[in-house]
């Protein structure tokens, strides 16, 4: 998609609704402008190094390790024997109850 319009550098440059949805862009959503040679470059801007997921990401990670803890847990072992001691009488446990028809 192409847009062309005569720029009087007295408005702002704005990019229309078309190309913003064309592109991807989101509302609220941070943009970096970089400039080089006559052209500009518009690009989401990249969460910050230390931190490799976006708030929304973030938020869906947080919930499922929420739900997480609140199930049944096991551990921590002392020992790696004392965490193959219990997974073998998980093992057994399971062995000795009944199968269930398919």
């Amino acid at each position: 998609m192409t847009v062309a319009f005569k720029n009087n550098n007295k408005t702002p440059l704005v990019v229309p609704p078309a190309i913003r949805r064309k592109a991807g862009f989101k509302s609220g959503q941070e943009l970096e402008f970089k400039a080089s040679g006559g052209v500009i470059t518009i690009v989401p801007k990249r969460p910050a190094s230390g931190d490799e997921y976006t708030p929304e990401q973030r938020r869906a990670i947080d919930a499922e390790l929420d739900e997480a803890e609140r199930r049944p847990f096991h551990g921590p072992f002392n020992t790696a024997d004392e965490m193959i001691a219990h997974l073998k009488g998980q093992i057994n446990a399971r062995a000795k109850k009944p199968k269930r028809a398919r």
